[in-house]
């Protein structure tokens, strides 16, 4: 019988020594796995839970958003703050997100896998698709400038920006100048929702 109480004893010592290794290579495979996450696959986590965050940009400014989309390298946010806006920004733009602490954590699940489309939408072609609509912007530099008016073309790494009052319309006598603005130079566009093309 004692020989009995001390087998079962060890096998329960063993079985427990065994579930402590697994939980320990498990936590250590997440930590490995949350270490290969980059800022952009938190951001399209963070869209598909519409997670409410504080986002602060390059150029300072800090904001209250939801995390609308994510496209290949820009993430779309809409502004919390009453005003009725939606901000573009480029991911490299993105200076810091603070959040509550579920949703962190919740940030570190495998992102979601993109739809093809999603996943090759860039930054260019959404300034594209901006000027092709004629949809009067805001346009930050990442040096705390803001250039309003519309987006006439987009190239490969640049905007052309015709330079008007943000209430008025686009036409070659509102247009005070044309800016060409380097993308790695844009902290984030806003586009006031309910924008009629100019």
């Amino acid at each position: 019988m004692h020989w009995d109480r001390l087998f079962a004893d060890l096998e329960d010592q063993f079985a427990s020594q065994r579930e402590a290794e697994h939980a320990a290579l498990e936590s250590e495979a997440e930590r490995l796995r949350v270490s290969q996450l980059s800022l952009h696959e938190r951001l399209m986590t963070l869209a598909a839970r519409r997670g409410e965050v504080t986002v602060t940009f390059t150029d300072g400014l800090t904001t209250t958003v939801a995390v609308d989309a994510c496209g290949a390298d820009w993430v779309g946010l809409r502004v919390r703050d009453g005003g009725a806006a939606y901000l573009i920004s480029p991911v490299t733009a993105i200076a810091e997100i603070g959040m509550p602490d579920y949703l962190a954590r919740q940030a570190t699940a495998r992102p979601p896998r993109p739809s093809g489309v999603a996943a090759r939408t860039t930054f260019g072609y959404v300034l594209r698709d901006l000027a092709r609509r004629r949809i009067p912007v805001a346009v930050v530099t990442t040096s705390g400038r803001v250039l309003t008016g519309t987006l006439d073309r987009a190239g490969v790494d640049h905007v052309d920006l015709a330079e008007h009052d943000a209430g008025a319309a686009r036409r070659a006598t509102t247009v005070t100048r044309t800016s060409v603005v380097a993308f790695a130079t844009i902290a984030r566009v806003r586009v006031v929702e309910g924008a009629h093309p100019a």
